[in-house]
């Protein structure tokens, strides 16, 4: 599950205005390099969307299924804000929706030697013979 933090104003190459969504994934406990010791942090990445403003403020806090997983890329020098360091990265983190399950189809459901209309066709007791709603 990834939750959505916050927002961001961004200009496409035309100049039109349009909103990212900051998501961010859970708490992970990460083991320090330099400490050997734990600390907790979570992944961050970003989504364009359509929405407005007031509906990408309306957003924060909703939750969505899928992850946030480190994904390589063209090499980019990034400056850590409290250090002021420039490093390069060769990655960046996305968001990766969760597979969506591969819809039955009627087939599926059929019986062997059946045909696929016959397949979607509904037993004739399942409606009405009288018009009125009848619960069994």
């Amino acid at each position: 599950m990834v939750r959505i933090i916050g927002y961001k104003e961004r200009e496409n190459e035309e100049g039109i205005p349009f909103f990212l969504l900051e998501l961010q994934g859970g708490i992970e406990m990460v083991l320090s390099k330099t400490t050997n010791r734990y600390y907790a942090t979570a992944k961050k990445a970003y989504i364009s969307s359509t929405f407005d403003e007031q509906t990408c403020q309306a957003l924060i806090g909703t939750e969505m299924q899928g992850k946030i997983i480190k994904e390589e890329c063209e090499p980019y020098d990034y400056v850590i804000k409290e250090t002021g360091e420039e490093i390069t990265l060769y990655h960046r983190w996305v968001y990766m929706a969760e597979e969506v399950q591969e819809a039955v189809k009627p087939q599926e459901l059929a019986k062997p030697n059946m045909s696929p209309v016959e397949a979607v066709l509904a037993e004739p007791e399942t409606f009405s013979a009288n018009g009125v709603l009848e619960h069994v």
